[in-house]
């Protein structure tokens, strides 16, 4: 095998395992899986942050295709919810898209990381009850709306789903059981992605191929991440949610500053 073969090759297995574990907390958390594929993307395949965050939303597709189906087979989807939810989520990727090519990089890993620590502390606050409903009315429809609407911008911007958005919201906002407010996240990111990736093809800011194989790969796992799921207590599955989102923080924010240090030394 020729050396630029053998490189195509170990290039394509990264991206099945990024794939592979994307899968399964997609599953597990509800997510979309930007929040891993984004910083592996950049660490393994060596993508820029903002190639990284368009390949990513192309790759959340297939993902949350799947993972919201597994939801929905148990019953653990509010389909009202998510349609209100991807009224304001289809436009506010747009918005998000827009954005991304107007800030730098640098700007963009500090956002993501802030974004993160957020959520950390959001999950310490409410922990959910698995039989609780959301009880939607016209306060809380318009609510939704607003929501996705913060959620697609999010996701145009920093390349993810939007779960870490949409989760957290509907358990702290509207009520929601974890498993209810996991399967609706992701059945709201199948179009909000799909808003995003349109965007991002049109300014040339996607990998087509990488998002596809990083797709396909997690559909393969993201059913045994809603598997543990519903094993796994509520308290349980925030803490580890909440771990899993600081190490993804911890790691952008050194990238950031190392970033930030270069910059200064080749001036």
């Amino acid at each position: 095998m020729s050396a630029s073969r053998r490189r195509v090759v170990v290039r394509i297995a990264g991206f099945i395992g990024i794939g592979l574990v994307a899968g399964v907390l997609s599953g597990l958390f509800g997510v979309g899986g930007g929040t891993i594929v984004v910083p592996l993307l950049v660490a393994v395949a060596a993508f820029s942050q903002r190639l990284a965050s368009g390949t990513s939303s192309a790759a959340i597709i297939p993902i949350a295709a799947v993972g919201a189906v597994s939801y929905a087979l148990a019953g653990h989807v509010d389909y009202l919810a998510a349609g209100l939810l991807a009224a304001g989520a289809v436009v506010g990727a747009q918005i998000g898209v827009r954005l991304l090519h107007r800030l730098r990089e640098s700007v963009l890993r500090w956002i993501f990381v802030g974004f993160l620590l957020v959520v950390v502390v959001s999950l310490f606050v409410v922990i959910p009850a698995r039989g609780a409903d959301i009880e939607i009315t016209g306060w809380s429809g318009a609510a939704l709306v607003l929501t996705g609407l913060i959620t697609g911008t999010a996701s145009g911007l920093i390349g993810v789903g939007g779960g870490i958005i949409v989760v957290p919201a509907m358990i702290l906002v509207f009520g929601a059981s974890d498993l209810v407010a996991k399967g609706t996240s992701l059945l709201m990111m199948i179009p909000t992605s799909l808003s995003g990736t349109i965007g991002n093809i049109r300014r040339r800011n996607v990998d087509l191929a990488a998002g596809l194989s990083v797709g396909l790969a997690a559909c393969a796992t993201a059913p045994l991440g809603v598997l543990l799921a519903a094993a796994l207590d509520p308290r349980v599955a925030n803490i580890l949610f909440a771990g899993f989102l600081v190490a993804i923080a911890v790691q952008l924010a050194v990238r950031a500053v190392r970033g930030r240090r270069a910059r200064r030394g080749a001036e």
